[in-house]
């Protein structure tokens, strides 16, 4: 499969590496440059490329910026992907740390991934967002490993969500449908499934366990 990943920070990094190693064809983009990813492009056979062209015939487009940088990707992002693309965002809300404060998450109520969702103009899966980077690297596991990790998904488009949960299970953790963009909170930071490392009986529970917390 084709796949574009904007961001080649831990998370980026490492689904390039652990996508690379299981045939995937990977474009991948930063903000400082092509130039700038020769040593991960030497390492696992990805292509370095702008941001503007990573989604170019991708069926699937990983966004991992941080969320503050969301509005500055190029327009027209997606124009030239694949018809369905599915897009992945892996993005948390931190204003205090990083992203200052965002009005449509604070006043409007927003999701993080229905925020972002506005900025890019295209319907987004939620996948990747409590993960620990290197875990992607460490801990997949084949299906029906005792100790497989599940990971939760959200996301309105049935069809977008179907393809991310296939590549999570081949990436090598089991998956759990945490409802649509409007539900995605119960993933969010503060909540019992973010950096939960268990199978989907665990996650499954985590996720009903979530109390949205208050904003503003």
């Amino acid at each position: 499969m084709k796949i574009g990943i904007i961001g080649a920070g831990n998370i980026g990094g490492n689904l390039t590496r652990r996508l690379t190693a299981l045939g995937h064809e990977v474009s991948v983009a930063n903000s400082r440059g092509p130039h700038t990813l020769k040593d991960l492009a030497e390492e696992t056979g990805a292509t370095p490329v702008r941001a503007e062209e990573a989604a170019r015939g991708a069926e699937v487009v990983v966004v991992t910026v941080p969320l503050k940088a969301v509005p500055d990707l190029p327009s027209g992002l997606l124009k030239e992907a694949a018809d369905g693309v599915a897009v992945i965002d892996t993005n948390n809300y931190y204003p205090a740390q990083r992203d200052g404060r965002i009005s449509g998450i604070e006043d409007e109520g927003l999701t993080e991934s229905r925020w972002v969702e506005r900025q890019i103009g295209h319907p987004v899966v939620k996948a990747f967002n409590g993960t620990y980077a290197q875990d992607i690297l460490d801990r997949h596991r084949p299906a029906g490993a005792p100790d497989r990790m599940a990971l939760p998904v959200a996301g309105d488009d049935e069809a977008a969500k179907a393809k991310v949960r296939a590549l999570i299970e081949e990436i090598g953790f089991d998956t759990v449908d945490s409802g649509g963009i409007d539900d995605s909170w119960r993933q969010e930071p503060d909540t019992p499934v973010y950096g939960l490392r268990g199978g989907v009986a665990e996650v499954t529970r985590a996720l009903a366990e979530a109390t949205r917390r208050p904003r503003g």
